[in-house]
């Protein structure tokens, strides 16, 4: 699909009311599968490669990674789909797009679920050091590659809680982690990483679509920031799955899946 100047690779599933699905960093749209399969009978389901992953461009320019921009994107791809508005729902980086999309563009968002997701960084100084932490990782993925990058990430204290998935959605993990141009990925890094995409702390409150903030039990970090997150927002439910680290839609998709759409089905009707 050509958006806003760039070809976005997207996918729409199913029928009825539409559900936008985000992709966490060095991730893609196959990300969704077990949510796809279940969910696609009661909704549409939008995936999208983000700019920069997957099958979608991946520009030389930093500046057209921005969050302002990337917000624009998903926005449009909406509308693009033939809606006005949607539910959306982002993993990891994909929840800190929508809740930017909800923060900053809020008529195109009926219902916002965020899976391990952060409003931001609200001191410059913290700001400064991911984004300074950012930069180096990008320039190691320009100058090592793509497989040195996926091998470095897989190790990534987050996602400890993945070490023990089975080997088939482990090597799917891998796979979809290796389909990413570099440049691709180091920009995303630089324009759309936390120490560059601006603090959404403050617009918290301003949003008041139902939002479900979920997170899993052992992702200790993010179960936090969940917690602070939905206190503040508008309309907010939290939601902790047991047994799950960061990415609760792979490590535990039946529990993911069965709060997702009880909520979904509470919100939209």
């Amino acid at each position: 699909m050509l958006v806003n100047d760039v070809n976005l690779n997207v996918r729409l599933v199913g029928s009825g009311r539409p559900v936008v699905a985000l992709h966490g960093f060095a991730g893609a749209m196959a990300t969704w599968t077990e949510f796809i399969a279940e969910a696609q009978n009661r909704y549409t389901i939008i995936t999208i490669d983000l700019l920069g992953h997957g099958g979608s461009d991946a520009p030389k320019t930093r500046e057209r990674y921005r969050m302002e921009r990337i917000v624009d994107d998903i926005a449009t791809v909406v509308h693009q789909s033939g809606f006005q508005r949607a539910c959306l729902l982002g993993y990891s980086m994909g929840g800190r797009i929508a809740l930017a999309t909800a923060a900053l563009i809020p008529n195109t968002c009926d219902v916002l679920i965020l899976e391990g997701a952060s409003p931001g960084l609200e001191s410059p100084n913290a700001r400064l050091r991911r984004q300074r932490s950012d930069d180096a990782l990008a320039d190691f993925i320009l100058e090592e590659g793509i497989e040195a990058f996926t091998n470095y990430w897989a190790q990534q204290p987050l996602f400890d809680s993945q070490k023990t998935l089975p080997p088939q959605i482990k090597d799917r993990i891998r796979s979809q982690r290796l389909k990413s141009n570099p440049i691709g990925r180091a920009n995303t890094l630089r324009a759309t990483g936390l120490g560059a995409q601006p603090c959404i702390h403050k617009l918290l409150p301003s949003i008041n679509a139902p939002a479900l903030c979920i997170a899993g039990e052992y992702d200790r970090k993010f179960t936090s920031i969940a917690r602070k997150m939905c206190s503040k927002l508008g309309n907010g439910r939290l939601a902790i799955i047991p047994g799950a680290g960061h990415a609760t839609h792979i490590e535990k998709p039946r529990e993911f899946n069965r709060v997702v759409l009880n909520f979904l089905e509470e919100s939209f009707d």
